[in-house]
């Protein structure tokens, strides 16, 4: 894939640019494609280091990762999400493995924690994720929450 340029950001380096298609990438998919509103700016951005993978400033697939004690007592990875144009492309996969090396190289963790939407078990648990047993509706969507050590 061309133009393809992976970011890796805390909040306070994003451009406003960078932000406005993190943000619109986020929408996009969560609320609009899989009908759910809900609160995306939840003041856990600032917190954060954003990891995402764009072409010409369209952000195509993208998360944020989390040092230990903010979301979990482990570090986590949340908002993934690959949009329509980046689908397909094996950018969910790169983004991840790229996900797991931040936190063992920069957080120098390897503990993880996340909440995923059922039907991603399955490509979690070839990361080492592992289902805890804990499932929940958010947002009217079945989660689950997974554990890698």
């Amino acid at each position: 894939m061309d133009n393809l340029v992976w970011k890796i950001k805390t909040f306070d380096e994003i451009t406003t640019q960078e932000l406005y298609a993190i943000i619109k990438a986020r929408i996009d998919v969560f609320v609009v494609e899989q009908n759910c509103p809900y609160p995306d700016l939840d003041n856990y951005d600032q917190k954060a280091i954003h990891l995402w993978a764009e072409r010409n400033g369209e952000v195509l697939a993208y998360c944020r990762i989390f040092d230990k004690g903010i979301k979990y007592p482990e570090t986590s990875i949340g908002r993934v999400v690959t949009t329509e144009k980046g689908r397909g492309k094996g950018l969910g996969k790169q983004l991840i493995q790229y996900a797991l090396e931040i936190i063992e190289n920069r957080l120098h963790q390897t503990e993880v924690r996340i909440s995923a939407q059922d039907y991603l078990l399955r490509f979690y648990s070839g990361f080492g994720f592992l289902d805890t047993g804990k499932k929940y509706l958010e947002d009217n969507i079945p989660h689950t929450e997974m554990f890698r050590k």
